[in-house]
Parts: C-alpha cells; sequence; structure tokens
C-alpha cells in the first residue's frame, strides 16, 4: 500500500475538507504521549451553540467503556462536543474504566461549561487497559486551548492508530435556499466489518433538524455505507458513529423522516458516510487494493446481502485477488455458501468489465486482460444473478501477508 499522504489540491484550505467546516463548529487536537509512536493522540469537536445528536454503536456484545457512557449520554436532548482519543480503547476495564469515561466528560463540560451529558466520547486502541487519565487531562487542556475551524483538519488524524492515511469528506446542499454543509471523519483499517462496522467516525452539519429526525436520516445512510464495509470479517468493541447537528445553516428544521429536503439531506449524508467507508476499506490492513462488489439481480435483498458480505470476507478470494489470480471458481464458490438462494445455472462473473463465468460456468476469457484488471488498485467484481432485481455494492480490500504483519504484534 501506497504510504503517501493524502494532500489537498494547491487552490484549497485546509479548512475546506474539515470536520469543522460547518457553521458554528470549532475543533481542537492535542499531543498528551497516549500513543506509543507519539503524535496527536486526543481530539475535540465543539458546537458553538446546542446540537441534536445521532449515533450507532457497536452490536458487540463486550462494548467498550466510551460506548457504554454515551449510549447513556445520547438519550440527552442536547449535546455540545465530541471527545475521542487514539492510544487506548479503554475496553474492558471494568468500573474504573467507565468512571475513567465519566472523567473525561466531565473535563470537557468544565471547559464549556455544559452538563456532562451534553459530552459524547469514544477511545480506540488496545483492549484491556485502562487510560492515563494525567495524559487525558493534559490533552482536555491542550485541545480546548486550540480550538479553531482551521485545528478540525487535525481530528481525522490524531484518530489513527494502524491508518496508513487521513479519512474526510464533505458534502454541500441547499435547503429551502440556505447553504448547508456536512463533513466527516473516519478512522479504521482493522477489525472492520458490518455490524455497524468497526470503526470511529463523527460527522457534522449545520443543517436543522429534529434529534429523532437524524437518527432516522442516519440508519438510512449508515445501511448504504459502514454496513456495506469489511475488511477483515471481525467487529470491534468501540464502534461509534456520532451526528452533530447544530442548525446554524438556518434552514427550515427538517422534522419529519419524509419529503423532500429529508431526502436531500440523507443523500448528503450518505455521501460523506459512503466516502469514508470506502476510505476505511481502501486503507484496510496490509491491503494493496479497494475491491467493489456489485451483486445484481438477486431474488431479493436479503440474498444479495449474504452473497456481497460472504465474497467480501473469504479469505480465499481476498487472498487470490491480491495474488491478481483471476480464480472466478473461489468467488462462486463463496456465493454459494451464503445462504442465499438462487439458480447457479444463471450466474455470471465479470472482474472489471471482463466476463469470466457464464451460466455457473467457466469460459475462455483473456487471462493477459485479466492480470492487467487485477493488478489495479481499485477492482471490481460482479455477481450478476439474472434471476430478480435486487442489488447490493459492498467494499473490501485483498488479504496480504502485511495484514498477518500488522496483526500479529499489534500491541507491541
Amino acid at each position: 500500500m501506497s504510504s503517501k499522504k493524502q494532500e489537498l489540491p494547491a487552490t484549497s484550505k485546509r479548512t475546506d475538507c474539515s470536520v469543522a467546516l460547518p457553521k458554528g463548529f470549532l475543533a481542537g487536537t492535542a499531543a498528551c504521549g497516549l500513543k506509543k509512536r507519539g503524535g496527536e493522540d486526543l481530539a475535540i469537536i465543539f458546537s458553538e451553540r446546542p446540537a441534536v445528536a445521532a449515533a450507532v454503536f457497536t452490536q458487540n456484545l463486550v462494548a467498550a467503556a466510551p460506548v457504554l457512557l454515551s449510549r447513556q449520554h445520547l438519550r440527552h436532548r442536547t449535546h455540545r462536543a465530541v471527545v475521542v482519543n487514539s492510544g487506548g480503547a479503554n475496553a474492558c476495564t471494568g468500573e474504573e474504566g467507565l468512571n475513567d469515561a465519566r472523567q473525561t466528560a466531565a473535563l470537557v463540560a468544565e471547559y464549556f461549561n455544559c452538563d456532562d451529558r451534553e459530552v459524547l466520547i469514544a477511545s480506540t486502541g488496545v483492549i484491556g487497559q485502562r487510560l492515563n487519565m494525567t495524559k487525558v487531562e493534559s490533552g482536555v487542556r491542550a485541545a480546548t486551548a486550540e480550538l479553531s475551524r482551521e485545528r478540525g483538519w487535525k481530528v481525522a488524524e490524531a484518530m489513527m492508530t494502524t491508518d496508513t492515511r487521513p479519512k474526510r469528506a464533505v458534502r454541500r446542499l441547499k435547503l429551502q435556499g440556505k447553504s448547508v454543509t456536512v463533513a466527516g471523519v473516519a478512522k479504521g483499517a482493522g477489525m472492520i466489518h458490518p455490524n455497524m462496522a468497526t470503526l470511529l467516525a463523527f460527522v457534522t452539519t449545520d443543517a436543522a433538524i429534529t434529534k429523532a429526525t437524524l437518527q432516522a436520516s442516519l440508519k438510512l445512510a449508515v445501511n448504504q455505507t459502514f454496513n456495506r464495509v469489511s475488511v477483515d470479517g471481525d467487529t470491534s468493541t468501540n464502534d461509534t458513529l456520532m451526528v452533530l447537528a447544530n442548525g446554524a445553516a438556518g434552514n427550515p428544521p427538517i422534522t419529519k423522516a419524509s419529503g423532500a429536503d429529508f431526502e436531500a439531506f440523507t443523500k448528503a449524508l450518505t455521501d460523506v458516510c459512503r466516502d469514508l467507508a470506502k476510505e476505511v476499506a481502501r486503507d484496510g490492513e496490509g491491503a494493496t487494493k479497494l475491491v467493489t462488489i456489485h451483486v445484481r439481480r438477486a431474488p431479493s435483498l436479503r440474498d444479495a446481502e449474504k452473497i456481497a458480505v460472504t465474497v467480501a470476507t473469504s479469505p480465499l478470494v481476498k487472498t487470490a485477488l491480491a495474488g491478481a489470480d483471476a480464480n472466478w471458481g473461489r468467488i462462486l464458490a463463496a456465493a454459494g455458501r451464503s445462504g442465499a438462494k438462487f439458480d447457479v445455472s444463471k450466474v455470471e462473473i465479470k472482474l472489471g468489465k471482463l466476463v469470466v463465468a457464464r451460466n455457473g460456468r467457466g469460459l475462455e476469457f483473456d487471462e493477459a486482460l485479466a492480470l492487467d484488471i487485477l493488478k489495479r488498485d481499485e477492482v471490481a467484481v460482479t455477481i450478476d444473478l439474472h434471476q430478480g432485481d435486487a442489488e447490493v455494492t459492498e467494499w473490501t480490500c485483498d488479504l496480504t501477508e502485511g495484514y498477518i504483519r500488522i496483526n500479529a504484534d499489534y500491541r507491541s
């Protein structure tokens, strides 16, 4: 995988892709010594006015302290800040870890003179180790002292663990003549799988929208994006996706999950989530290529989803893609064990635009062309069942020796 850092065009400013781009948001970051390798490891996103929040969290029964606390805080009517640290997951740390999470929220709330419940928190890193709260406190003080819109650019980097690049996305739209912005950041490279995909992601928007409607919009966006990405089939203890909406754009509030404004906002939110999800797959641990899996003309949406996720997580498929081996049989076999019901004799498989199997059977194809397609850093696999109208797109990556090296000594 290329380690080249993400760069903006020369004509762009860093605020143009910042999570603090929407009106009324500021951010701060700090290096407080939580990461062994150094660098910034704590970030705060702050809304200058009360915001509503929506979120989805890990479905793992083993949930980290920040997840447990943020689930409680999410019930509050308004929110003002998100604080996130890398360098420690604060997971499987018992009541002490939950108290550490509470203390973190209280530290931020004290600075902003708001209710503790208006602060949402998230952590990422090694499981089973308590955070050094002296370092966390120093990080909170440093990050709050440097709040600015420009600092929002650094939030994506402060969240990184095994990521090789920061992940940012933004969309702009008009609602009732008012300019609205949706901006997001994410981290994630390993332990990535649907339900709800394994990562930390934070989205800000200056749209005016009610809390319940924002949650409905987020659910729709997640189902099409973060729940359609997989790196290794594993899910984490800390998965968190949060959205803050502060209404600073001045549009008439979106109060119901229907209508043109809701659909336009949800599309923008979905586009931001999709951009971030694809970048997570592209940056999978040890990966060399982004793989897009299209399942077309399936008998039902559920069948299409089963096939897509099974192919995306198949070690045999992913290693063949790593080796640029056009082994379509592995793809068909994975579809066959997915639990979906379909007629094998109608299935067609394509790599890029090259048909490699038709009617459930192999055919003669240009091996040199297949090799060229599979050596690219983006590969599309299409499984066309020719027996329905349901379609699903899933994103994954190849599986290389690099994944083993990263995860064999992650704690050290």
